[in-house]
Parts: C-alpha cells; structure tokens; sequence
C-alpha cells in the first residue's frame, strides 16, 4: 500500500502493537538505525512528509498514526501517556529493534518525552519540537499566559459538546484554526489542510484525539517520582508559538541532563513543516 499519491515513495502498512493495530508509514533501509516520527493533535503521519523522506536517506523512519488517529486502532481506552509510551515502546520491539531515536511534535512530542521517562531502555537519542516537558505541566496551568492559550483545552473537556463543536459545518473551526497558522498559504495549502479533516473525521478519530487532552489532569500521576533523562535530547522551539509559552523551553537541564535547545524567532507551532529543510538539517545533524 502507498501514501499520499500514487508514487508516494514510502510504504504503508499495518502492525500490531500493545493489543492494537497501528497504521505506519516506512521509508529508507530496514537495516539501518531506526527513528521513529511521531505528530500532534490534529496531525497524522503525513505532518512528518519532509522528515520522513529526508531522514530515510540514513535511517529506517517510521512514521506511525498515533492510537485513535488517523488509520489506527480507536480503541475506547488506552489515552494515558503510559499507554501511549507502551505503544513506542512496543513498536520498536515490533519492528524487530531494541531501541530507536524518537522525534515528536506537539503530542508526539510530549510522548517522547514519556518514552524517555519510563522507557529509557528503548531510546537511543530524543528530538523534540514544541511540546512542553511533564515536568513543567502542574507550572503551566497556574501561569496565567499559558492559562490564556491553554483556553482551548478546558473546551476539549466538554464531551459531546466539543465534538459537536468542532465537527459543525464540515470541521469549519478547525479548518479556521489551522488556516490561521499560515494565512498566506506559504506552507499549509488547502489540500494539507483537507487531508487532516479527512483523517480526524474517520469515524471515532476526533473523540479519541481529544481524549488525550482528556487524560491530561492526570498526566503526572504516570511519571512521578520524575525520573531524569539521560539520553542526548534535542528541543527544538518555534517562539511565535500561540499555544505554548516560549518559557516552556527554559530550565529544562535538571530533567534532561544531555539537553540541547534551539529556538527560531521566526516560526510558531509547527516549524517541520514551516521551515522543514533546516529542521531536516539540525534533525540530520543530531541524529
């Protein structure tokens, strides 16, 4: 099976993984070292386009649609970000690895760091874009700019109401929403945009995306006592970000002890798909 397009040059396949079965896209030589992609909310693998066959030059990428999203598995449980490290975990060693570099955006991003957490045997090298670490969670919601652009969350609790929501008129609001991110169509067209809507609105995929942000009240309850990442890792940060403060990228040392962090001034939540040949290069030089 093929990707986006007939000649899309990865390969799509199903696998099974922790009692689910996960949609993944492959590309590069399965004899070499494996790195993983995982997107964020309202993405499937398709976010991870450039990376994916960029990395494939030197790597096995694998770019799987998270639980609930997209292809795979909707299952009416299984949100928590244990579960949702179990998943990785168990998908390295489904790909017949015992370990792997991961790279995530936004809830891909935060899983990441989970991974790390709880399953630091399985993670060779850790990159980052735009997702907060667990550490800083319990901070953010009592930091009234971060309570102003986490508004959104506090509706995604609504059950029913905010699918309902979000579902009216053909997924008018979050087309708005992701249309907002690049207004000039610079790097977010029409049909990237559709491709999200048509994934999200599989049926049982929107309620199960927002279950993850459903989960987050307890979060933390999964990675305490919070145990310190040793594995080199990489934070990559786009400032002009609406939804997370860019002080989310501060003091991070005590929780990452191998840590690099860059930001970009110029880009906001979604910088692989912004500007993804420099964070093909910093991803390729890292890795």
């Amino acid at each position: 099976m093929h990707g986006v397009g007939a000649d899309a040059p990865w390969t799509e396949r199903f696998v099974r993984v922790n009692g689910i079965t996960l949609h993944i896209a492959e590309a590069g030589p399965t004899d070499a070292p494996l790195v993983l992609l995982l997107h964020g909310f309202p993405d499937h693998f398709v976010s991870w386009r450039f990376q994916l066959l960029g990395l494939a030059g030197h790597y096995r990428v694998v770019a799987p649609d998270l639980r609930g999203y997209n292809l795979s598995d909707k299952p009416p449980s299984g949100y928590d970000v244990a579960t949702l490290a179990t998943d990785i975990r168990e998908l390295i060693y489904t790909l017949g690895q015992r370990e792997a570099a991961i790279v995530g955006h936004d809830w891909g991003g935060v899983i990441a760091w989970v991974v790390g957490i709880r399953e630091p045997e399985v993670v060779r090298k850790l990159a980052i874009l735009n997702a907060p670490h667990p550490a800083l969670l319990t901070r953010a919601w009592k930091h009234p700019s971060q309570l102003r652009r986490s508004a959104y969350i506090t509706f995604f609790q609504l059950r029913g109401i905010a699918e309902r929501a979000i579902e009216h008129d053909g997924y008018a609001l979050l087309w708005r929403t992701l249309r907002a991110a690049d207004r000039g169509r610079a790097w977010l067209t029409d049909d990237d945009i559709q491709r999200n809507i048509d994934a999200i609105s599989r049926p049982g995929a929107l309620s199960a995306a927002l279950e993850y942000y459903r989960q987050l009240p307890h979060a933390l309850a999964y990675v305490s006592p919070m145990r310190v990442i040793d594995a080199p890792s990489l934070l990559l940060w786009g400032e002009l970000d609406p939804y997370l403060a860019p002080w989310m990228a501060d003091e991070l040392e005590p929780w990452a002890h191998d840590l690099q962090v860059k930001r970009f001034s110029t880009l906001g939540h979604w910088p692989h798909l912004q500007a993804p040949e420099s964070i093909y290069g910093m991803l390729q030089a890292f890795l």
